[in-house]
């Protein structure tokens, strides 16, 4: 049993087993999947779809933070790929084709791509602190998605585009085998190859890394280029499935949440060893404490005050020391005692 707590993903585990019981008990149903029109529905599924963006956003977190960086731009970037995307279906002359849709989608992952790199440039090459490169786009990004909308809300409407958010394929929700599809790849990528070695290798020393040979500016531009399509695919997401670009509000401290996502998956904001397992557990934590919050009816204005709280304690779960102290409190048995008294 103590080995399997001392493992990194035991304790999220148990908190998202935790939050999922509470819900049970004040939902009967809650657990429940039902099949409707050749479609999945519940909680659950409703919790995996909902946490779809947050869950691609955090894989792309995890291997920046991996690699000793941070990531503040990705809500930017979620809005500059939905302002894109929808602002091209609404200018084209037949916003509602299948081919002005794929192209929109289309845009929409370049722009993230560029973004990238552009990120990647600023850390990589000129050198500039992970958190004040990606800060320059956090700011930047609301307002070059608001060029891009003349600073509206643009609607559209096309089903093929809508289908990326709101659409089912096997039963199940588009948006949840997409995020299956890309974890796959990043786990295929990362773990069945030499990258996620050399991402932690970098993350651990990049000075020892580039002594023994390996270019370290090439895997800080992959991390950060993977992590702006992770979050270019999050903003199609996000603008599908209410059929509209919202330059101000979409993504909107998103990144936050892909933080926590990431730190409660075990992976360490010093670089190095990581998670992605762990981290789609955290954001499923985070998800599903949004659902609690509504399903325990507790107000909206403390709601962020909840979420901090259950975070901050299976982060110190998590934490050695934490565990070390809670060790030490414990109280001495009897025959300890009673052995230490008669030395």
């Amino acid at each position: 049993m103590k080995s399997i707590l001392k493992n990194r993903l035991a304790w999220p585990v148990i908190a998202l087993v935790a939050l999922l019981a509470v819900n049970q008990i004040f939902r009967a149903d809650f657990l429940s999947l039902r099949m409707q029109d050749g479609h999945l529905y519940g909680s659950l599924i409703d919790i995996m779809r909902n946490g779809a963006p947050t869950i691609l956003i955090a894989l792309g977190m995890t291997l920046v933070i991996a690699s000793r960086g941070i990531d503040l731009s990705v809500g930017a970037v979620v809005a500059i790929a939905g302002a894109a995307s929808c602002a091209y279906i609404a200018a084209s002359p037949e916003p509602a084709s299948p081919v002005t849709a794929a192209v929109a989608v289309l845009i929409a992952v370049v722009a993230g791509l560029v973004l990238g790199v552009w990120n990647g440039f600023l850390v990589s090459t000129i050198g500039i602190q992970p958190i004040i490169a990606t800060l320059v786009l956090m700011t930047a990004g609301r307002g070059i998605a608001q060029l891009i909308t003349d600073g509206q809300i643009v609607s559209v409407t096309n089903d093929s585009y809508k289908a990326i958010g709101a659409g089912y394929l096997f039963t199940l929700p588009i948006s949840i085998l997409i995020t299956a599809v890309v974890f796959i790849l990043a786990a295929v990528l990362t773990r069945r190859t030499a990258l996620g070695t050399l991402i932690e290798a970098v993350g651990i020393n990049p000075v020892a890394s580039r002594l023994a040979g390996l270019r370290a500016r090439n895997i800080i531009w992959i991390v950060y280029i993977f992590s702006a399509f992770c979050a270019a695919i999050a903003g199609l997401m996000i603008s599908s499935n209410v059929t509209a670009a919202d330059a101000n509000n979409a993504g909107l401290y998103i990144e936050m949440d892909a933080i926590l996502a990431v730190v409660i998956g075990g992976t360490s904001l010093a670089g190095g060893r990581y998670s992605l397992v762990g981290t789609v557990v955290g954001a499923f934590i985070i998800q599903t404490l949004t659902t609690t919050v509504y399903t325990l009816g507790i107000p909206p204005e403390v709601t962020l005050v909840f979420k901090a709280l259950v975070v901050l304690t299976v982060c110190l779960l998590q934490a050695p020391k934490a565990r070390n102290l809670l060790r030490n409190l414990k109280p001495a048995s009897p025959l300890r005692t009673k052995e230490k008294v008669a030395v």
